[in-house]
């Protein structure tokens, strides 16, 4: 029987989701806590392997076991042992043929920008730029940067078949915070934070905007320039077929 786990967490306190020997992550709390409580090594299944100090608001894995389970009790049990950064949301019975990353259609993350004065209790919640980005410079950005393109200079990936990416980039300010969401099918490595970065760097300028245009044809990650942190960013949402 396959099961799917809903989760948020709290990345500032994790090395990052996937397993790693040595150092806590997110994947090794949940598989430990799940092996303990039902008594055989449990692996699973992630639909996203954010990195470290990467939040969520909504990720996803799913595990086998052959028993059937009371995923209500399972939930409280992982609840009341697991790390306390760690949230489980919901747990739910899938069908055997479900698959926590391959039925992935969308994926959406929200990066958080503080354009107010430094905030020391929020620096690993929200990037603390502390100077404002314009709503035109912002305009313009997005309307270039969105829709189908090789988002080759915005990763460290360098053994992918395709780095052809079609995203939507939207964004909203509240209270001097900028929040720009990002959503697609797939994202590359530091994609997002590399993008984010890119406006930072034009905000300043240090880039200009026509640089958009030269980075994508150059498909050379050194044309970017700098990584954004990686507090600003939330897996915000994840939608299967």
């Amino acid at each position: 029987m396959r099961y799917l786990i809903n989760m948020s967490y709290d990345g500032s306190k994790f090395y990052g989701y996937q397993i790693q020997n040595n150092e806590k992550t997110v994947e090794g709390e949940i598989e430990r806590i799940l092996s303990k409580i039902l008594n055989i090594k449990i692996n699973t299944i992630a639909s996203s392997r954010t990195d470290r100090g990467v939040h969520a608001l909504n990720q996803y894995c799913h595990f086998d076991y052959d028993k059937k389970i009371d995923t209500k009790k399972l939930k409280h049990s992982i609840n009341s042992l697991i790390d306390k950064s760690i949230y489980i949301k919901k747990i739910s019975l899938v069908n055997s043929d479900f698959h926590a990353r391959y039925n992935v259609v969308e994926k959406q993350y929200i990066y958080k920008i503080n354009m107010l004065d430094y905030d020391p209790i929020n620096k690993d919640y929200i990037f603390q730029y502390n100077k404002k980005i314009s709503r035109e410079l912002l305009e313009i950005f997005i309307n270039k940067i969105s829709g189908c393109h090789n988002f080759k200079s915005f990763t460290s990936d360098k053994d992918k078949d395709n780095y052809e990416r079609n995203i939507k980039v939207e964004y909203k300010i509240q209270n001097k915070t900028l929040y720009l969401k990002f959503t697609s099918s797939g994202f590359l490595r530091y994609m997002i934070r590399n993008i984010v970065g890119l406006l930072i760097d034009i905000n300043e300028g240090k880039k200009k905007i026509e640089d958009i245009d030269l980075i994508f044809k150059s498909q050379n990650r050194t044309s970017c320039g700098r990584c954004a942190m990686s507090c600003g960013l939330y897996l915000d949402k994840i939608k299967f077929k």
